[in-house]
């Protein structure tokens, strides 16, 4: 790896807040953990989130899954 591949963000978990379409980053760090499985979610893999419950998802089935259980969608 060369001085220009590093990768500068802080390792860690961040803190974020989830909007439509993006999140915006409160605090930095490399990873946040999916509010269903637990499973650590890189940002750059991030996906999936809520922003009525500002929770990440590991994936759309996890996502679906919980806005079901909450009645924020048909089931």
């Amino acid at each position: 790896m060369n001085r220009m591949e590093r990768d500068f963000r802080p390792d860690g978990l961040a803190e974020l807040e989830y909007l439509d379409g993006e999140y915006r980053v409160v605090r930095p760090g490399s990873f946040v953990f999916c509010a269903v499985s637990g499973l650590q979610i890189p940002l750059d893999a991030l996906r999936y989130w809520s922003v009525d419950l500002q929770e990440p998802y590991a994936s759309p089935d996890i996502a679906l899954e919980r806005l079901q259980q909450k009645g924020l969608t048909p089931r």
